[in-house]
């Protein structure tokens, strides 16, 4: 695993973390979830609105791109 792909899989890691964390609380605050379907939900929701973070080679080396459900366009990030 290179230092990109190790950045991407981080990068991933945290938003998912912070939204589901956000997510979770809202739906506990605001929906009245109780049991499975509130992770469930706060799972869903994470996973549909946060980025997707990959690690390309191309030629002008390794390069880190992110894709967001909200942007038509992918964009280089390093």
């Amino acid at each position: 695993m290179s230092k990109l792909q190790l950045r991407a899989f981080l990068y991933q890691l945290g938003t998912f973390a912070s939204l589901f964390i956000l997510s979770r609380y809202l739906i506990h605050q605001y929906a009245g979830l109780t049991g499975f379907w509130e992770p469930f939900a706060a799972f869903v929701i994470a996973t549909f609105v946060g980025p997707k973070f990959q690690a390309v080679k191309t030629k002008d080396g390794e390069k880190l791109f992110m894709k967001w459900v909200f942007s038509k366009n992918v964009k280089e990030i390093g």
